[in-house]
């Protein structure tokens, strides 16, 4: 039975609206355009949010809905919109994304697509491009949602049925970022696997400086590799909380054939030990030696830290994949975390935290979906924790309140440098967020010392 709160208005979401998720998705698609249909602002909102995590341009076509749109529905703007997106940047690939506004008018985009295609498709010589679209209300749910959502759009709409058999693996890794899907990468690379990532935004929100500005960022995932994808051997999908009807993996698996490969976002040792086990069985090699030392040098470090770390109590929020990763993660090395907590309600959050918990001593931690930072604070006012890891939202009313270290991860975080470029997942990522938390615990133990001494 849920608990009725006594308020009804959110304080400080912990979430985003559902097409931010759809943008970033998109811009993992080589050479697609994110196409917001809704009003200006939807897409202001969310290039001001990705472009401050990120550092780097981010355009979002907009259908720029008024209200005489509202009453006659927006079909004139999307495809004029559409029109000068193709007139302007020659994109191969533009990404449709519905808004609160177009969802509650009750605009049939697929409709309106068709009719566009078929009236325009001469005019394009030919050469129309691809266009993807999903139906991502605000209200529907997270930024999360409407990323999965995205991805299994992309797979669903490109996707060719009579595709030859081919060696290589879909792999559908998550919100994660640029610096993980570079780490996938040379993982997949060195165990001799050809991989095929979805999405891979990896170059396109964190791309090299240029003489020139280009209007459509090099990198991303190229359309014929996902229309190829029902022919891969096998996917492997990270999630533990992604809803059955947003799987793009699990649409490959029962529309195709395609075998899937459901795992955990691979964070910390456990997590990351399944995702090397199954390389091992589709490859039919053993884990490269390089990774086999960098799981040694994190056994190392978690021994040489444990001292500083063991017995603390952490708050984790985010995400409800990341926020599953962490908490098994902490678990491993001897943090207790005591407050699981995330915006998403796929209703999948608690079972999985609990999966991820089972093997370790003690209570599980207390877990809280569909919450907000109001929440989330003042269920850990009674908790008492020594840490708190998550995005920046969290700063102001959680850490700093408490005085107690945050440990900066996922998304978005605007009130550090860097953000696109933190390593989350692996062993070596592993191990670049136990030296953030070791660090972090030592330097607040150094600044409530009245004694200041530099030596641990």
């Amino acid at each position: 039975m849920k608990t009725t709160e006594s308020f009804v208005s959110t304080t400080n979401a912990c979430k985003l609206c559902t097409p931010l998720g759809a943008a970033v998705a998109f811009k993992g698609l080589e050479g697609c355009v994110p196409f917001l249909h809704g009003s200006q602002g939807c897409a202001t909102y969310m290039r001001r949010y990705i472009i401050s995590h990120f550092r780097e341009p981010m355009d979002i076509a907009s259908s720029s809905l008024g209200e005489k749109d509202a009453v006659y529905g927006g079909k004139a703007n999307l495809m004029q919109g559409i029109l000068n997106v193709i007139r302007k940047y020659h994109a191969p690939a533009v990404g449709i994304a519905t808004t609160c506004l177009t969802e509650t008018i009750g605009d049939d985009v697929p409709t309106i697509l068709h009719e566009f295609k078929k009236e325009y498709q001469a005019g394009c010589n030919g050469s129309m491009p691809a266009l993807v679209h999903v139906s991502t209300p605000s209200y529907g749910g997270s930024h999360m949602e409407g990323f999965h959502a995205t991805v299994r759009a992309m797979v669903d709409q490109l996707a060719e049925p009579k595709t030859d058999r081919h060696p290589s693996i879909n792999i559908f890794s998550g919100f994660i970022s640029p610096e993980d899907i570079r780490h996938l990468q040379d993982i997949f690379l060195h165990a001799g696997l050809s991989a095929t990532i979805l999405p891979d935004y990896s170059e396109t929100l964190d791309g090299p400086a240029l003489e020139d500005y280009q209007n459509i960022p090099g990198g991303g995932t190229p359309v014929e590799r996902v229309r190829k994808m029902p022919g891969a051997a096998a996917s492997i999908e990270f999630g533990r909380a992604i809803k059955p009807e947003l799987s793009a993996g699990r649409l490959l698996e029962e529309k195709y054939g395609v075998a899937l490969h459901s795992l955990g976002l691979p964070i910390g040792l456990r997590e990351s030990d399944a995702l090397f086990t199954t390389l091992e069985k589709l490859s039919g090699c053993a884990t490269p030696r390089r990774y086999a030392l960098e799981r040694g040098r994190l056994l190392d470090a978690m021994v040489d830290g444990h001292k500083y770390i063991a017995g603390k109590k952490a708050v984790v929020y985010g995400e409800e994949d990341l926020v599953v990763g962490l908490t098994s993660f902490l678990s491993e090395i001897g943090i207790k975390p005591v407050l699981a907590a995330s915006g998403g309600e796929s209703g999948l959050l608690k079972s999985a935290v609990h999966a991820v918990t089972a093997e370790f001593p003690g209570e599980p931690p207390l877990v809280r979906d569909g919450v907000d930072f109001y929440q989330i604070v003042e269920q850990a006012q009674s908790l008492e924790p020594d840490l708190v890891i998550g995005n920046s939202k969290g700063y102001r009313e959680l850490a700093r309140a408490r005085n107690i270290p945050l440990i900066r991860v996922g998304f978005p975080i605007h009130d550090r440098f860097g953000s696109q470029r933190i390593l989350h997942l692996g062993y070596r990522g592993a191990l670049n967020i136990y030296d953030m938390i070791v660090n972090a615990l030592i330097e607040k133990k150094q600044d409530d010392s009245p004694v200041g001494y530099g030596y641990i």
